[in-house]
């Protein structure tokens, strides 16, 4: 059993590294190009959004249409924190996703103590005052026209350009994703999961439904605090609209698409939306359709997501590679005798 564990941690740990150092390579070696690799590390930011929405709608079983005013929380209190208090970026970066939280357990306190969907209400009435507020906060956040972010650390620095924004930005994606994956598998994160599946039972059992709620929904705007830490120094200039209602429908879509309870669906879900979003560039505003339209095409035929609430395994794609090569061998070696028939 021991020896089990063992080789999945390894078989995952190798599998992270992969993932995170073979495209920070190729990217360096130009492989991929500054574009590709400007797209695929912002899709690692929506990711990061996606699991913070996913929290707290697919995981803790509560709707919320307001999660990127934490991630404009974050974005802008790491910009005053490191441009305006002279605080050193990473620094900035570590305390921006704990006020987040705080944000979000001042939300949902008296919140979570309601029946019904008054949490989507509040999140939503507090993404506008968000956005309301840096809007006419104009000598702080710059106005509706926004503020530039003189701290490209993630961007310009080193002369190592996408690279290590995609570098840094990966590394917390699968670092999110492990540490949520062991808290999920803890007692807390069954506590959250009973809850979300019937609130009567887990309360009739000993599990105190506000408790667990508000955990959930304070991990879910700490992940959004770390989006938005991470997107304010890569893109290089954040705006009052980073908390707008339509940025937090498509982090909603996200997982809408990948499955509600899915962590590993909405990643996936994130990353093939952001790239579609930029390929159909060309059909200009024309391509602002996709997102409605794979929306419908989605709850016609698929409504549970693209995986469910099931994760994607790497450990059985793992253990079936073998047979998938030696089924794909056997097809070739009769294919080849059939040619010298």
């Amino acid at each position: 059993m021991k020896n089990l564990q063992t080789r999945n941690t390894l078989i995952l740990t190798g599998i992270a590294l992969l993932a995170i150092i073979l495209p920070f390579f190729l990217i360096k070696a130009n492989v991929i190009n500054a574009y590709t690799a400007y797209v695929i590390t912002l899709a690692g930011i929506n990711a990061i959004m996606a699991i913070s929405v996913n929290v707290v709608s697919g995981i803790t079983g509560q709707l919320t249409l307001g999660q990127c005013a934490f991630e404009a929380v974050g974005a802008y209190m790491t910009m005053i924190l490191a441009q305006d208090a002279g605080l050193p970026l990473p620094l900035a970066m570590i305390i921006s996703p704990i006020i987040a939280a705080i944000f979000g357990f001042i939300i949902g306190f008296p919140t979570l103590k309601l029946e019904g969907d008054y949490l989507a209400i509040v999140t939503l009435a507090f993404g506008e005052i968000v956005r309301v507020v840096l809007v006419n906060l104009k000598s702080i956040t710059g106005g509706p026209n926004g503020k530039s972010f003189k701290y490209s650390f993630l961007r310009d620095s080193l002369d190592w350009g996408a690279s290590l924004s995609y570098l840094v930005i990966a590394g917390m994606l699968v670092l999110i994703i492990v540490l949520l994956q062991n808290f999920l598998r803890s007692s807390y994160g069954r506590a959250i999961m009973a809850v979300r599946e019937d609130e009567i039972a887990a309360n009739s059992n000993g599990v105190s439904v506000f408790k667990y709620k508000m955990i959930g929904f304070v991990v879910a705007a700490f992940i959004g605090g770390i989006g938005g830490a991470l997107y304010a120094p890569f893109i290089g200039l954040i705006k009052p609209e980073l908390a707008s209602f339509t940025n937090s429908i498509n982090a909603l879509i996200f997982v809408v698409l990948g499955g509600m309870g899915s962590i590993t669906g909405s990643v996936l879900a994130a990353f093939v939306l952001t790239y579609l979003q930029e390929f159909l560039r060309f059909l200009q505003n024309y391509r602002l359709l996709l997102y409605p339209v794979v929306l419908i095409l989605v709850m016609l035929f698929r409504p549970q997501g693209l995986l469910g609430m099931k994760e994607l395994s790497f450990i059985k794609c793992w253990d079936g590679l073998p047979g998938l090569l030696k089924k794909l061998k056997g097809k070739r070696s009769k294919k080849e005798a059939k040619n010298e028939r």
